[in-house]
């Protein structure tokens, strides 16, 4: 044991002498290219008295980088993270100012420029220099890798080792199945491509009718996702809007799942959360958005950036990453713009900062979190990679941009593969995405007006002037006009006078992809189409008859809800079929997702869906956004999961996987698996059902069980 100690002091020391000597020649070697870098007084010295001066420096600068850097960052931790990673480069300048102004007689000198170039070259060599001595030492490589682990974790790496295996989450935002599998046969995503049927096999899950992040991933996290109708939506009840990516929001429907399902979350058990909008449950918390608002030490949003960016040689890689990235966005932006590629949106302003933010800090953070936390031996750990879902929205989820984005992810998934061969137990990697994406123009950008005006125009109400001089603006006038002339002459029974319709408030009309909600906000209750119609006599049709609307959905006092669709369509929701009336051709489960949302308390007084065409999969987004998700037509609604064979089939033979809660269930069962006996090498071995046979073809959507395999499978309680 002593030898042992003595032998990994003896290795430590030499890689910190090899590491100050490659930063030592760094520095006499950017002093001689650099004029305004000097190492030698202004009389000159020798050779010798260089070399000292510029191995007093990098001692300095390393110490500095050791010592200061981490108290400096845990310090700007209130500071957004897309300032801190542009103050990156100036803090490490910095540090190496300072450094110089420690060396004797005044030798070192740099101007404030030079300095931030010097700096980012050198913590980049050092980095390398120090990973690549690692790398040959198993034990040494995982020490360095574990220092992103919190100390917690790595009190608990001991009882890791004699524990069951771990399960990493990793959630690749918006990839659809058909997206996936298309990458993995093209080559885009060789380390997926290697597992489907191999190792892993390929599922389809279909979504909710709200098919975003927020419903989805409150499902897969914490069990329910009932009343989250979209991914904002007005309640009457608090007169407030609910927006799933804003930090009360989340903290409000975390809590709402917590308390109709009762427990926890799916990482209760030494769990951690890594990028999602909720916790699950778990008690180590980085970049988790609903318990962002919290104050106070409690707080711990912020914890994973620390965590990162401590170490110096991170932050400039990642600085550097970032300046690269929005380069990358400006130059494929500029370049589609003068192809006049179609549809496109505008991606100026703050676009091509927040595409690298979610592309290279987000995803850098996330992934280096997800390391240490297998490295530090936790049992389940869920991550969010939203890297692809951001582009995929601005470039179109099957551009060249985004699977550009696929593949640097696929690098990361290896990386995480290859990280857990040095964790103290093993770890089964499952991958899943959320939702997908499905293509097409913009609604405003095929129709010249958007939702907001179209129903502005339906209610009889001003409307922006590029609305009015469209053609749709233009029968939406005219229709309204015709509906309210049509009503102020109804002689209604009774009395003879005339019924003159409402004004009320202004509807309010959000968008969520193109899932689209409109509320009358002074009627503290659901209104019912009867009641809409004698308000605003011409708005239902209108917007119903629309050629970019696929169906409404409304209360009905005489049939409880129905659907509406084009030329007068009208069928109540216990009617819906899925291949016929006004939900088809928007595929299988259709019908009893829009059954589902009728049921929630917080659905809109009229939901509307955009149309969709089965033959090309376009959809039209209320939002900008070329690529969107949030309601039903096209891949956009199947997401897929990709899991080990060591775990049990996530269906039985010919079973389908419907909604997020049912994907949590399957994740659940996968857990307690864990907890079973184990075999030689550590892993569990869960066995298939008799008479399984795996195919392995990644491009028909990988392994399959045979036929003639039995129709159990376990399912979680």
């Amino acid at each position: 044991m002593v030898e042992r100690r003595w032998r990994r002091v003896g290795s430590a020391l030499v890689r910190v002498a090899v590491v100050w000597g490659v930063s030592t020649l760094t520095m006499l070697a950017l002093a001689g290219l650099l004029p305004d870098f000097r190492l030698q007084s202004e009389d000159g010295d020798s050779i010798t008295r260089t070399g000292i001066t510029a191995a007093w420096g990098a001692g300095a600068f390393g110490l500095l980088t050791g010592l200061v850097w981490p108290v400096v960052v845990r310090a700007l931790l209130l500071v957004p993270a897309l300032v801190l990673g542009l103050l990156v480069f100036f803090l490490n300048g910095s540090l190496l100012l300072i450094a110089l102004w420690l060396i004797p007689d005044g030798r070192g000198a740099a101007n404030p420029e030079t300095a931030v170039v010097v700096a980012a070259v050198m913590s980049a060599v050092a980095s390398a220099t120090s990973t690549a001595l690692a790398v040959r030492d198993d034990d040494a490589y995982r020490r360095r890798l574990s220092r992103l682990a919190h100390r917690r974790g790595r009190r608990q790496s001991a009882h890791a080792r004699s524990g069951p295996p771990g399960t990493v989450f990793l959630q690749l935002d918006g990839v659809g199945h058909e997206v996936l599998r298309a990458a993995a046969a093209s080559g885009v995503m060789p380390t997926v491509a290697g597992w489907t049927g191999a190792t892993h096999r390929l599922t389809c899950w279909r979504t909710d009718w709200s098919s975003q992040t927020g419903a989805s991933q409150l499902g897969i996290l914490h069990g329910s996702n009932h009343d989250v109708p979209a991914f904002r939506w007005y309640e009457k009840d608090t007169r407030r809007i609910v927006v799933s990516n804003r930090p009360a929001s989340a903290a409000e429907l975390q809590r709402r799942a917590v308390a109709r399902t009762g427990d926890g979350g799916l990482l209760t058990v030494d769990g951690a959360s890594r990028g999602n909008l909720f916790s699950g449950g778990a008690g180590q918390l980085a970049l988790v958005l609903s318990v962002a608002a919290r104050r106070g030490r409690g707080n711990r949003s912020r914890a994973g950036y620390f965590a990162y960016f401590s170490d110096p040689a991170n932050a400039v890689r990642t600085a550097l990453s970032f300046v690269a990235e929005v380069g990358r966005e400006v130059g494929q932006s500029t370049r589609a713009r003068l192809r006049g590629d179609t549809p496109r949106v505008g991606r100026g302003g703050l676009y091509p900062f927040i595409r690298a933010f979610a592309t290279v800090v987000e995803r850098d953070v996330v992934v280096a979190a997800v390391m240490g936390d297998m490295l530090a031996g936790r049992r389940a750990v869920y991550a969010d990679l939203v890297a692809y879902d951001e582009v995929a929205h601005h470039s179109g989820p099957h551009s060249a941009d985004a699977m550009a984005v696929l593949e640097r992810l696929d690098r990361s998934i290896a990386l995480i593969a290859k990280v857990a061969e040095h964790a103290p137990r093993p770890y089964r990697i499952v991958l899943l995405s959320d939702h997908g994406q499905s293509p097409g123009e913009t609604f405003e950008g095929a129709y010249g007006l958007t939702l907001k005006d179209l129903v502005r125009a339906g209610c009889g109400l001003p409307v922006s002037r590029r609305a009015e001089r469209s053609k749709s603006g233009a029968e939406a006038r005219d229709a309204a006009r015709d509906a309210l002339r049509t009503a102020l002459h109804r002689q209604p029974a009774g009395d003879g006078e005339e019924e003159r319709p409402a004004s009320g408030h202004d509807p309010i009309v959000l968008a969520s992809g193109n899932l689209a909600l409109i509320s009358f906000p002074d009627v503290p209750y659901r209104m019912s189409c009867e009641e809409i119609r004698r308000r605003h006599p011409a708005l239902l049709g209108t917007v119903a008859n629309h050629p970019g609307v696929g169906f409404l959905l409304v209360r009905s006092e005489e049939h409880g809800s129905v659907v509406l669709g084009a030329d007068g369509a009208e069928v109540p929701v216990d009617a819906l079929k899925d291949d016929d009336g006004p939900l088809a051709g928007f595929g299988p489960g259709a019908a009893e997702a829009v059954r589902r949302t009728d049921s929630f308390p917080h659905v809109a007084d009229i939901m509307v869906n955009s149309m969709h065409d089965p033959q090309t999969g376009v959809v039209h987004a209320f939002e900008e956004q070329i690529g969107s998700h949030g309601g039903l037509g096209g891949e956009q609604s199947q997401a897929f999961l990709l899991s080990p064979y060591l775990v049990s089939p996530p269906t039985a033979v010919g079973g389908e996987l419907i909604g997020a809660e049912q994907v949590h269930r399957v994740l659940r069962r996968w857990l307690r698996e864990g907890e079973e006996p184990q075999g030689p090498s550590g892993s569990v071995r869960v066995p298939l059902p008799e008479g399984t046979a795996k195919e392995e073809n990644p491009v028909d959507g990988g392994a399959h069980l045979s036929p003639d395999a039995p129709d159990g499978v376990p399912e979680a309680p």
